[in-house]
Parts: structure tokens; C-alpha cells; sequence
């Protein structure tokens, strides 16, 4: 069994995950890059891990899109993504969120007929290590 601690960009939030994840999927469907603000989400999913907030619990919403099984939670005072558990039995954890290294690669992307049609051209687009002078 792995545990993995993680934590909103302010700090005010953070947890830890007991037990292994299922599967890390790369979600390009529309829901996901609204609520990222990106090409697509990365989500660890886990059913039978369990989530255990150690500070900030209070600080922690969650929102989920009506007639959907899309939801999320975030830091109320940042905006971070975080944990969630609003769909029974199923643990979905931000990739980003986490403060432990993931051994774990993506095991698919997903819903790709949704993908942004900027994604296809990321591979041409010059790299940087940090802010470009």
C-alpha cells in the first residue's frame, strides 16, 4: 500500500492518500478543460483508497455540474484543485495536487473526441525551463 501527501498552492489545505490508485487518466472532454482552464485534467482514480484531511478540511467546496457525474472540489481561499469524493465508492485525486512523486504513468487519454483543437500542435511548440527572457 502507498500513501501520498498533498496540498493547495496557499497551504491551508492539505491531506493524504492512503493506498494505491486504479488508473490516471488524461480527460480532454469539454467539462474538464473548463473547470482546468487547460487542454485536459489529470485524475488519479481510486476505489478503495481513503482520503484523510490533515489540515484545512473546512477551506475544502466541492461542485458538481447538474444532470452530470462531473464534479470537483478546490480550495475555497486559492482555487486549488483537490480530492474528491462526491461520486460514492470512487476517490478521484488531481494529479497536480499531490506533493509525493507518482510512480504511476497515464493509463489513457480519454474523451478525446471532445480534445481542444490547439492540442494536436503542442508538440511543435518550442520548450523552456522556466519564463522565456
Amino acid at each position: 500500500m502507498t500513501n501520498h501527501l498533498g496540498s493547495c498552492l496557499c497551504g491551508t489545505v492539505s491531506f493524504e492518500i492512503k493506498g494505491d490508485f486504479d488508473s490516471f487518466y488524461l480527460c480532454h472532454c469539454q467539462h474538464c478543460q473548463k473547470d482546468t482552464g487547460s487542454a485536459h485534467a489529470a485524475n488519479l482514480f481510486s476505489q478503495s483508497a481513503n482520503l484523510v484531511w490533515r489540515s484545512g478540511a473546512d477551506a475544502v467546496a466541492s461542485f458538481t455540474l447538474s444532470g452530470t457525474r462531473h464534479s470537483k472540489s478546490f480550495c475555497k481561499l486559492c482555487g486549488s484543485a483537490l480530492p474528491n469524493t462526491q461520486i460514492p465508492g470512487l476517490l478521484v485525486v488531481p494529479a497536480g495536487c499531490l506533493d509525493t512523486e507518482i510512480s504511476m504513468p497515464p493509463t489513457a487519454h480519454i474523451f478525446l473526441s471532445s480534445k481542444a483543437a490547439w492540442d494536436d500542435k503542442l508538440g511543435k511548440v518550442p520548450e523552456f525551463e522556466g519564463l522565456p527572457d
